[in-house]
This record gives C-alpha cells, sequence and structure tokens, in this order.
C-alpha cells in the first residue's frame, strides 16, 4: 500500500472547493430514467449520454473526480478515447462503483445488505489497470418500526469496511458510502440518531480492518426529515443537524464528506450544503463537499432528450449545475443563480476568474 498516493488522491478529491459527479448509475437503472423521458434503452444511447458527461468543456473548474460504472468505464468517446482516460486528460480523477447492489437481507424482512465482496480484489486489479484511481460502495439503511435493526447497521459496516481495506491495498481510494434513505415519516431528529448510530459503527468497523482514515473519503445522506414527515425542518436547521452529527461520529482525520443528494432536488441540495458551509466551514476538520448524481444530471438529461443536436445545451446545463455546487462549497450559492440568468453569469465570472469560458 503506497499510503502517500492514497492521501494525495483523497485530498485532491476535495481540494479548490470542488465535488464528485456521480456518473455510476446500473444499467436497470439508466434505462429507468431514460425511458420516463422517451429516450431509446441501448448501450450506444448510454454511451452517448455519458460521452456528453465526460467531454463537457470546463468540467474540472468545479468536478475532481467522476464516478463511473462497470459498463462505463470499458465504453469510448467517438474519437475511441475511453472514458477514464478522457476524464484523467481533463484533470478529473476516474473512480468506479464496486458494489454489486443491496439485496434482501435474511431474517431481516425489508432490510438490505450490499453485496459484491466475492471476487473483489481481483476486480479492482483490474479497474485500476483501466485508470480507475478510487472506488465507491454503497449500503443503504432504511428507517422504520424496528429499522434499521442493529443486524443491518454491522452487516453493512462491515462490509464497507472491508471493501475499503481490499481498495487501500489495490492503491484505490475508497469512497465510503452509508447512505441512510430519505423515505419515510421520520423526524429530523430520528433521523440523526439513526445516521449517527451507522456511521459509530461504520468508523468502528474501518478500524477494526485498519483502514487508513487519511486514505478514504466519506460519502453519507445529510440528516433530513423523512419525504413524508408533516414538519420539513428549514435549511438553516438541516445544516445545523447535519454537521453536529458529523462532528460527533467522524474523525479529523477523514479529508472529506463528500454528501450525496438521495433525491433532493439540485437547487435544495445545494442550499443545504451552502448553509452548512457558510455557518461552520471554519469551524471543521474535514471539508464539506458533494458527489452528487441526480442533482446534477437531471436537467442536464431532459435538455438532451437523447438528440445529439441538444449536447450544447445540455452541456452548460451539466456545467452550471456543477458551478452552482461549487458556489455552495464556498458558501456563496444563491438560488438566484438558478433562476436569474444575470446572477449566474456574474456568479460563474467571479468563481472562475481567468477561465477560457
Amino acid at each position: 500500500m503506497n499510503t502517500q498516493a492514497l492521501e494525495s488522491t483523497a485530498q485532491k478529491m476535495v481540494a479548490d472547493g470542488k465535488g464528485l459527479i456521480a456518473i455510476d448509475e446500473s444499467i436497470g437503472t439508466c434505462n429507468k430514467r431514460f425511458a420516463k423521458l422517451g429516450i431509446p434503452q441501448t448501450e450506444e444511447v448510454r454511451r452517448r449520454y455519458r460521452e456528453l458527461i465526460v467531454t463537457t468543456p470546463d468540467l474540472s473548474e468545479s468536478i475532481s473526480s467522476a464516478i463511473l460504472f462497470d459498463e462505463t468505464i470499458r465504453q469510448r468517446t467517438n474519437d475511441g478515447t475511453p472514458f477514464a482516460k478522457a476524464l484523467a486528460d481533463e484533470g478529473i480523477i476516474p473512480g468506479i462503483k464496486v458494489d454489486v447492489g443491496a439485496k434482501p437481507m435474511a431474517a431481516c424482512p425489508g432490510e438490505k445488505v450490499t453485496e459484491g465482496l466475492d471476487g473483489l480484489r481481483a476486480r479492482l486489479a483490474e479497474y485500476a489497470q483501466m485508470g480507475a484511481r478510487f472506488a465507491k460502495w454503497r449500503a443503504v439503511f432504511s428507517i422504520g418500526d424496528g429499522t434499521p435493526s442493529r443486524a443491518c447497521i454491522e452487516a453493512n459496516a462491515h462490509a464497507l469496511a472491508r471493501y475499503a481495506a481490499l481498495c487501500q491495498e489495490a492503491g484505490l481510494v475508497p469512497v465510503v458510502e452509508p447512505e441512510v434513505l430519505m423515505e419515510g415519516a421520520h423526524s429530523l431528529e430520528t433521523c440523526r440518531e439513526v445516521t449517527e448510530n451507522v456511521l459509530r459503527r461504520v468508523f468502528s468497523e474501518l478500524h477494526s480492518q485498519r483502514v487508513r482514515l487519511e486514505g478514504l473519503i466519506l460519502k453519507p445522506n445529510m440528516v433530513l426529515p423523512g419525504l413524508t414527515c408533516p414538519t420539513q425542518e428549514t435549511v438553516d436547521e438541516v445544516a445545523d443537524a447535519t454537521v453536529k452529527c458529523l462532528l460527533r461520529v467522524v474523525p479529523a482525520a477523514v479529508p472529506g464528506v463528500t454528501f450525496l443528494s438521495g433525491g433532493q432536488s439540485g437547487e435544495l441540495a445545494s442550499a443545504r450544503l451552502n448553509a452548512m458551509n457558510a455557518r461552520f466551514k471554519s469551524q471543521l476538520p474535514w471539508g464539506l463537499a458533494f458527489s452528487f448524481g441526480r442533482a446534477i444530471q437531471q436537467p442536464t438529461l431532459e435538455i438532451w432528450h437523447g438528440e445529439q443536436t441538444n449536447t450544447k445545451a445540455a452541456q452548460q446545463s451539466l456545467y452550471h449545475r456543477a458551478a452552482c455546487n461549487k458556489a455552495a462549497r464556498r458558501g456563496e450559492y444563491d438560488a438566484l443563480m438558478d433562476h436569474d440568468e444575470t446572477t449566474l453569469f456574474r456568479a460563474t465570472s467571479d468563481i472562475y476568474a481567468g477561465s477560457s469560458r
């Protein structure tokens, strides 16, 4: 294990106010999103959509790293360049999702455990040869009557830690993603308690498996009330609850926390991240960044709609959403950036002074 290289990569992933973009949807998930918009669900159309993202001009101004899927890392641009190389050539660190999905957990009705440890060492070696420099593994926890159970938390935390140890052995930075799901009527306080319990167990297992904290990235959920909870706290209240939870359980050795969006709208995810950085940035031992999928991509997909003639406009939308999240990392995001064109271009110009755009 080259600890210096691991730590350097992890630090670069959260440096300069940048964040991650998740383009690691499975084939099934990607096809479902295409189907809703009437886009053909074929490998070639998926490749063209991913190429749109990978080749967006100046995306590296806001995006440090991109998480790919097995199909995607094997695909190439029109000129024959592997996606991983195309990203690296633009200064974006390529990574790969390596779990094989959350499956129903035996004896725990309604709960899931993420699988994929079998054969992982060999797959990590292959992905590293293909240019990946980090990996991602997601575990999910639902809040309900008696859930998440202790068995579910322990099983998933152990799997996350074993995955992380194998990643570091292979020279890849592990992105550790324990996600407490938004679905349900639970309160903000319940989400805080569950998130704290989950993270506490995850870090205990990481310690047991001798994972070097300086060479990993944490990708958690924000602390949020359930989607159907009658009380929906303000942006500032969510920021307070999330940061206080993290301060209690995330060691200072971790280089960065890159939040998942978890089904939030792009604007709301940006606003909540912005509030955390505006209110707490100077008090935190680790950076608070983003690792968003739909919260960055959805407007892009809707504009593109499967039509190559829409590529430029779709790329401009992607660049814009990424820029909004970089502004949120600085505590300088304003909702007007998403509605007022003059404000958008002024803010973009201020953040990227000297850019080629």
